[in-house]
């Protein structure tokens, strides 16, 4: 009998890796039908080829401008008309570069650019929506759901068995080939209440492949905190310059050779690897100078606005611009809370019109602009969206909170999200909800397949396998791309 060894069997779907032992035993049923290993492993990788539609493998990074708290789609960019006074929205409406697709006042600078993008109108979970903020955050993030909720209903904290972070899975899968952090995510942690961080770690995947925080001092109406960006981990002692620490990591390799038995011990650890990437990082100082907002022109950061999330997509653009792979840019205020928050239970008509919206309508336009006239764009996948919409009536209540005349409470069946770059359509509206924005009646996107469309866009196969802590294989995610987001 023959037996060719195959690999352990994890991220059997990877394209990267070699034959897991499943495809190994598929070989003797097909020599029967004349087929040679080396023809079986041509003819799949031709499948996948010719299998693979639009946009497969162009985006080289991704922003994710995650609009945690849940903003109003009917109140931003798919306002209705002809409907009740409680769901019509109370700003006017206004055209868009696209004939016939209306936004309202609040969002006048990207209705000006929508040529640019496109916009999925048709965001939504079925059968069952997630109401609570921190659920649809991690699904929205990591493509599952979780069973662990706390009596208050909100999750548990962030565990080392979560599901990975999607830019855990992405950097793994892709990993940079060159000096640069390859995740970050700023300007603060996922977070509802007092649950911190959930859906925003590279969970049983190891620590590893966390994201590197950049959290600036201050809270969260502190609209100068990024001024006040400190680095120190990756800055160099003034005493010590580059050439003599690279002097000091000789001196340690060579001090190494001579413990082999230590070395034996903690192999599995790859201290190695990850020292010699922190030292690289350190020494290159592309990182570093990423960080550098001031290098930017006063007028560029004006037109990005002079706020806590302006300067977070300034500086996502130089973070991509200088090779990280991916960035997560959350909105700067926790999902359940007032002022800035998207969570508009109680004065939506004043708060987003004067906080939220136009920051948003600012920051995320300049974004575009600026990836665009850069040529970042062709490589650079843009995703904008929140974990949940708000309920087509005011004043009504879907998750238990108290809501004044004029708030919408979460609403999980219906929304808008907006993504461009690295392939997809410019112009393009997919999708259309019902006549008071309730379901979605066309086309309906559910979380995982636009998570699923971002790991297409990478050149990763959704479905790609990956052993969890209990060493059970699980998928990405459990769902397809949505082909028709591309070109």
């Amino acid at each position: 009998m023959l037996r060719i060894p195959g690999q352990p069997g994890k991220d059997v779907c990877d394209q990267n890796l070699a034959p897991s032992r499943r495809d190994i035993l598929r070989v003797g049923g097909a020599g029967m039908l004349g087929m040679s290993l080396g023809s079986m492993l041509q003819l799949q990788a031709q499948a996948k080829q010719t299998g693979q539609r639009g946009g497969w493998g162009k985006a080289k990074s991704i922003i994710m401008v995650y609009l945690q708290g849940g903003p109003s789609h009917l109140d931003l960019w798919d306002p209705k008309e002809n409907v009740p006074d409680n769901v019509r929205s109370t700003y006017s409406n206004i055209s868009t570069k696209i004939p016939g697709v209306q936004f309202t006042e609040v969002l006048p600078k990207l209705a000006e650019i929508n040529d640019r993008y496109t916009l999925i109108r048709s965001m939504g979970y079925t059968p069952y929506g997630l109401f609570n903020h921190t659920a649809a955050i991690y699904q929205m993030m990591t493509g599952y759901t979780t069973d662990k909720v706390s009596p208050s209903g909100q999750l548990e904290p962030p565990s080392p068995n979560d599901f990975p972070n999607f830019g855990a899975n992405i950097v793994r899968l892709r990993p940079l080939d060159q000096p640069m952090l390859p995740f970050v995510m700023l300007p603060r942690p996922l977070q509802e209440s007092g649950v911190v961080g959930k859906g925003g770690t590279a969970g049983f995947l190891g620590k590893s492949f966390d994201p590197y925080t950049l959290y600036p001092d201050g809270d969260d109406m502190d609209m100068n905190k990024m001024d006040r960006i400190k680095i120190a981990d990756l800055q160099l002692r003034p005493d010590i310059f580059p050439e003599r620490l690279q002097r000091r990591a000789r001196l340690r390799n060579f001090v190494n050779q001579q413990m082999p038995e230590i070395d034996r011990a903690v192999q599995d650890l790859k201290l190695n690897e990850y020292y010699d990437r922190a030292l690289s990082l350190v020494v290159s100082g592309r990182a570093r100078d990423a960080f550098q907002l001031n290098a930017e022109s006063d007028a560029l950061r004006d037109t990005y606005g002079r706020n806590t999330f302006g300067q977070s997509c300034l500086l996502a653009r130089r973070l991509v611009e200088a090779g990280t792979r991916v960035v997560e840019v959350i909105w700067p205020k926790v999902a359940n809370s007032d002022n800035h928050s998207w969570d508009h239970h109680i004065g939506l008509t004043k708060r987003m019109k004067q906080q939220s919206g136009p920051m948003l309508d600012q920051g995320l336009s300049a974004l575009v602009t600026d990836l665009d006239s850069r040529g970042l764009l062709d490589e650079t996948l843009l995703v904008a969206v929140g974990e949940f919409g708000r309920s087509p009536q005011k004043g009504v209540s879907t998750s238990g909170n108290n809501n004044s005349a004029d708030g919408r409470d979460h609403w999980p069946y219906c929304y808008t999200a907006c993504i461009a770059g690295a392939g997809i359509k410019r112009g393009y509206v997919h999708g259309k909800s019902d006549k008071t924005a309730s379901s979605p009646v066309e086309d309906l996107v559910h979380p995982g397949e636009l998570l699923a469309t971002i790991y297409h866009a990478f050149g990763i196969d959704p479905e790609t396998l990956v052993n969890n802590h209990l060493n059970q294989p699980r998928e990405l995610v459990k769902a397809k791309a949505v082909s028709a987001l591309f070109a």
